[in-house]
């Protein structure tokens, strides 16, 4: 626990060995785990997540760039790590620290086969999410380049699901594992050596357990932030009431003078605000913070480094804690409230925030 700071961000261990069970219960025990610590691992911390995975015995990492592979290193991580994006200026940053390569396009395929130098590389194919990876009428030219660059280890073949949570669109998904299947069977017909196969996310593994081929990608799922009441939630955000202020009928809050009391009422600044994450679509009414047993409105524009709620007719005071999200509010149904996704959320909370293991 921390004594010295006003906004913590808690993240339970044991939350997150019990939700890595509940996935590996769902696997076969053949089936390798990718645990996905992109952006700061949702915000939860990457390098402490890694040292508690890494002892948990996951496969391997996957991370969106070669700055977040060697900060890994750098903190003395030794399971395998793969780069989602690696691009072709990181290259010699890629090869000093041993980490591997997703391969998406032909120009990475060149670039990093013409260093003549054993690479793990991961091909990664487009199966409908329109974003990264070859389409399926470049098999043929993909299996020639990998021919001409003998050195250039083909680890798996892999590729992403765009709906997998959403029940509306199973036609799609199916789909995407019907295309997916065609590509695993070019490659395999072509290639003697094995290949891992992964398409399943955490949705995924919940929803489509027979598609999880020989690994699966594990991300917000470890923190409990999906669709599933077997689950947990690993973290929660804690303030304090910074400061309490009498203000009378017609007084405003906050900038441009958007809120007004409509009665004599009492507020309370909390010292978080849209740079630590709270999105500033959430203020005027908006979104809600929970102290003292009671939701309390935010009231106005939220502010840089802070926001200001509603606490009339509550019994609190400076010091109080305050909860961001957690027991009482969900961060599903804050995301909700304007839009975006819990994903979203969690990887916005600013880094200045103190992260506390639990």
């Amino acid at each position: 626990m921390s004594s010295i700071h006003e906004t913590i961000l808690y993240i339970e261990k044991k939350a997150i060995i019990e939700n890595l069970s509940f996935f590996r219960k769902k696997l076969k025990k053949s089936t390798k785990i990718i645990a996905v610590l992109k952006a700061f691992a949702y915000g939860n911390g990457d390098v402490k997540i890694a040292e508690i995975l890494e002892l948990l015995k996951v496969d391997a990492f996957w991370v969106a760039d070669f700055e977040e592979g060697v900060n890994l290193r750098k903190n003395k991580i030794n399971t395998p790590i793969i780069i989602a994006n690696p691009g072709i200026k990181s290259i010699d940053q890629i090869v000093k620290y041993n980490l591997e390569v997703t391969i998406y396009n032909f120009k990475l395929m060149q670039k990093f086969g013409e260093l003549n130098k054993p690479i793990n590389i991961h091909l990664k194919f487009n199966t409908g999410m329109n974003r990264f990876g070859f389409d399926f009428l470049d098999i043929n030219q993909v299996i020639s380049h990998l021919r001409m660059y003998p050195l250039l280890k083909v680890c798996s073949i892999c590729s992403h699901l765009a709906s997998s949570e959403n029940k509306l669109n199973d036609l799609f998904s199916k789909k995407q594992f019907n295309l997916f299947s065609k590509i695993c069977k070019v490659m395999d017909t072509k290639f003697s050596n094995h290949f891992d196969k992964h398409i399943l996310n955490s949705n995924g593994i919940i929803r489509f357990p027979s598609e999880q081929y020989s690994a699966v990608r594990i991300g917000i799922g470890l923190f409990g932030n999906i669709k599933s009441t077997e689950t947990k939630k690993a973290t929660s955000l804690i303030s304090i009431v910074s400061q309490v202020r009498k203000i009378t009928k017609g007084e405003s809050v906050g900038y441009n003078l958007e809120y007004k009391a409509k009665e004599d009422m009492t507020i309370g600044v909390v010292p978080f605000g849209y740079a630590d994450g709270l999105d500033r679509r959430l203020g005027n009414g908006i979104g809600k913070l929970f102290v003292n047993h009671r939701m309390c409105d935010i009231l106005g524009n939220i502010s840089m480094d802070s926001c200001c709620i509603n606490i009339t007719n509550t019994d609190t005071k400076e010091g109080d804690l305050v909860e961001i999200f957690g027991e009482n509010i969900l961060i599903e149904d804050i995301a909700k409230l304007i839009g975006t996704t819990s994903y979203e959320f969690l990887s916005k909370i600013n880094r200045r925030i103190k992260r506390v293991y639990i």
